[in-house]
């Protein structure tokens, strides 16, 4: 009996995993960041550490938002469309860290991208 349990727990775990990787709706908690920083940060000893220090105002400067916003999650850059660097920009724009600041992120994930649908900030 145990054993079916731990079997049917280990594939629904694998088709989890599958849909996710074939696109399916996630959840991200990470730190929004510009895609020339994340390249930068991707460098550093702790990526994620690095992503946490970029100050809102060098990722909302006119250069940075040209190269795009995505978000630093997991040790992964993922990077936003159109709705989702419109989203982040007020997002950014509306908390109150200069950097710091954590954020939940919805949408479909395809490879290294995201559709976004919202993004909050975490507390």
């Amino acid at each position: 009996m145990f054993k079916k349990f731990i079997f049917s727990l280990t594939a629904i775990m694998v088709l989890s995993l599958v849909v996710i990787a074939q696109g399916g709706n996630a959840t991200l908690e990470g730190y929004i960041v510009d895609k020339s920083c994340s390249m930068k940060d991707a460098k550093e000893a702790d990526p994620q550490a690095a992503a946490a220090n970029e100050t809102k105002s060098c990722i909302l400067m006119e250069s940075c938002l040209k190269s795009g916003l995505g978000v630093y999650s997991g040790g992964k850059y993922i990077q936003f469309d159109q709705k989702g660097v419109a989203l982040a920009k007020a997002a950014l724009e509306k908390s109150a860290k200069d950097k710091g600041a954590k954020f939940k992120v919805t949408g479909k994930v395809t490879g290294d991208k995201i559709a976004v649908e919202n993004i909050e900030e975490v507390e």
